[in-house]
């Protein structure tokens, strides 16, 4: 089963992506680190005088609007193009911030089901960085983030259960 995990700035897209790997077995690949790892740390380096990965990986969040359009760019031909590299060794992708990618990628089935981590007791994130239309989405599925780790855990397992189960009808017709 192949997922997309998405959601705002620091709405839980990370912990739910671990907690579907520690509980399920997933593998998950974030979508900043990918993006870092394949091509963005050798661009930015020389540019913010980076040490190393890890300091141009956790300096993203001063960055936002141009990590999202270098990720545009790279994607300029192929829209999908990240998000099918990520997915060649990974079953989750977390955090994709285009409108453009997700439908291309809904268009090329690169995905099973969508899901949506919302914590509606925190801001959404500006559009400069982040463009997707939720109500948009064809079989998105909403998780709320809005308590404690483990209401998070016992409704992403809700939802496992749940996408299982639609799988396995799949499977039969």
């Amino acid at each position: 089963m192949n997922l997309l995990i998405i959601g705002h700035a620091r709405h839980g897209k990370t912990e739910a992506a671990k907690i579907l790997k520690r509980e399920r077995g997933f593998k998950f690949r974030d979508s900043s680190r990918a993006a870092a790892e394949i091509f963005l740390f050798e661009k930015l380096k020389g540019k913010y005088g980076y040490k190393d990965f890890e300091e141009c990986y956790e300096d993203r969040v001063n960055h936002r609007r141009e990590w999202f359009d270098e990720i545009c760019q790279f994607n300029k031909y192929d829209p999908a193009r990240l998000a099918k590299e990520i997915m060649d060794d990974a079953d989750i992708y977390c955090g994709m911030r285009s409108n453009r990618e997700i439908q291309k990628c809904i268009e090329d089935n690169v995905f099973d089901h969508i899901i949506e981590i919302y914590n509606p007791r925190l801001p959404k994130e500006s559009s400069e960085s982040f463009d997707i239309d939720f109500n948009a989405l064809p079989q998105r599925y909403t998780i709320y983030n809005d308590r404690d780790l483990e209401s998070l855990r016992l409704r992403l397992m809700e939802l496992y259960m749940k996408l299982n189960v639609i799988e396995l009808q799949k499977d039969i017709m």
